[in-house]
């Protein structure tokens, strides 16, 4: 089967709200560090999905999908900066790949899907935070994104700990005055 990339939009969104909850509970339980602390339950999933469809509907957030059939193997976001001094970029966020379906290019398709949308959105500038170490890391460099530095203690993890992150850009396109 092959996997296919969707973005979402207002009036699909509903159709993938429980695959997107399953892949954010995978993360979580598989130790990712993504604003959730351990074993967080579907009502929590189910509020930060809220967040993210009010996001969607007020332009802020743009939200794909990698899935085969109807099942979600993947997703990611683009969160587009609203401020007047910063139409010209946008932060990449939860970039997700169920437990399951790693190792088959889809967080690659992914990034790569939010880096062509943004070029025509006029975003030129991608930044993004993941945990130092990460095996994200690897493939952020891979595609040609700076590490810039990153702070100690940063987040917490689902496992109480506190992770340093890591801090990377990538530029597009200039912007034009």
């Amino acid at each position: 089967m092959s996997v296919t990339l969707q973005r979402l939009d207002s009036t699909n969104f509903a159709n993938y709200r429980e695959g997107l909850s399953v892949l954010l509970l995978d993360a979580i339980n598989d130790g990712a560090s993504i604003g959730f602390l351990a074993d967080p339950d579907e009502r929590e999933a189910a509020e930060y999905f809220a967040q993210v469809h009010a996001a969607m509907t007020d332009g802020s957030l743009l939200l794909w999908v990698a899935h085969e059939q109807s099942r979600v193997l993947g997703s990611v976001q683009l969160s587009l900066c609203q401020k007047p001094n910063g139409l010209n970029r946008a932060e990449i966020q939860k970039l997700l790949v169920l437990s399951t379906a790693r190792r088959r290019g889809i967080a690659r398709l992914l990034m790569q899907t939010v880096e062509q949308e943004a070029v025509t959105r006029k975003r030129g500038l991608l930044y993004l935070d993941t945990e130092a170490g990460s095996d994200a890391e690897r493939l952020y460099r891979h595609l040609g994104y700076q590490c810039i530095g990153g702070l100690p203690d940063y987040a917490c993890g689902p496992d109480g700990t506190y992770r340093a992150n890591a801090i990377y850009y990538k530029t597009l396109a200039r912007p034009s005055p």
